[in-house]
């Protein structure tokens, strides 16, 4: 197996900047995941019921869960929503409630 130094080697990254946006959205998408599928498995739910309770399909919680889409903020009220559990966004001080006890 080539080591990684090898591979970058054969294939520099042309577009550094462009990199790092890919590298931080796949990093946020997966952190993303994580929280979903913790909050899921926590109210013990199926993808298909959680997918169910909030109206989607079951393939659109697998893409989630496998990081391969970034939930929007709608999408994380709606897990909030239906898990019943209030999500928390916080941005300079400022937070913003959402999710199952959300007002």
């Amino acid at each position: 197996m080539a080591k990684l130094d090898e591979v970058r080697g054969r294939h520099p990254i042309e577009d550094q900047a462009a990199y790092d946006r890919a590298y931080a959205e796949a990093d946020l998408a997966g952190r993303l995941a994580e929280i979903v599928y913790r909050l899921r498995t926590a109210a013990g739910l199926t993808q298909t019921e959680l997918a169910r309770r909030m109206g989607t399909t079951q393939s659109a919680i697998a893409r989630v869960e496998s990081g391969g889409s970034t939930p929007t903020l709608d999408l994380l009220d709606r897990v909030g929503r239906a898990v019943g559990v209030e999500i928390t966004l916080t941005v300079s001080g400022e937070a913003l409630r959402f999710g199952a006890t959300a007002a």
